[in-house]
């Protein structure tokens, strides 16, 4: 009883009793989304202008190929698109499925750029992939696509995007 009269519900000891109940959903219902290889995409609508689309991925995970420990990466994808665009859910699975992969930060930059190259078949593509401190070094893997013959248009400087955070 509280102070109050009033009765305590059933008692629960620590979060067992909540994971339990959760596994034992989510295993009869499946997870809505799994990780995934393929990049879908659709029509670029301007295919007649250079535009750059700019992504920042701030969770990015995969696994050190020595010690099997996470790696935590940022990243940064700038491209000018030509008859086609990333879907953002496919890219978001893709990403994802890097997850218990163990890779080197230069060769997972560089498989991620050749995979949405060949997908995406853009005009320029970069990817810059910023790891965070691992043995007290970062490290960023910046790695670029150009189609060949194509040339970009003189720049024009409007300011830069600003670095993402998780509010707007």
């Amino acid at each position: 009883m509280f102070g109050n009269g009033a009765k305590r519900g059933p008692r629960r000891r620590g979060l067992g009793a909540y994971n339990t109940t959760f596994a034992t959903h989510s295993e009869s219902v499946g997870m809505p989304s799994k990780p995934a290889k393929t990049l879908d995409t659709f029509p670029n609508p301007e295919p007649g202008r250079d535009y750059l689309i700019h992504m920042e991925i701030p969770e990015f995970t995969c696994l050190c190929p020595k010690t099997g420990q996470p790696d935590f990466a940022t990243l940064v994808l700038d491209y000018i698109p030509d008859k086609s665009c990333v879907e953002l859910k496919s890219l978001k699975l893709y990403v994802w499925s890097f997850r218990n992969e163990g890779a080197f930060h230069e060769a997972v930059a560089n498989r991620i750029l050749d995979d949405l190259a060949r997908a995406v078949k853009p005009r320029f593509m970069r990817l810059t992939a910023k790891f965070f401190v691992r043995g007290g070094i970062f490290t960023t893997i910046a790695a670029e696509h150009r189609r060949k013959g194509w040339k970009p248009l003189p720049n024009v400087d409007l300011g830069n995007f600003p670095p993402q955070s998780n509010t707007r």
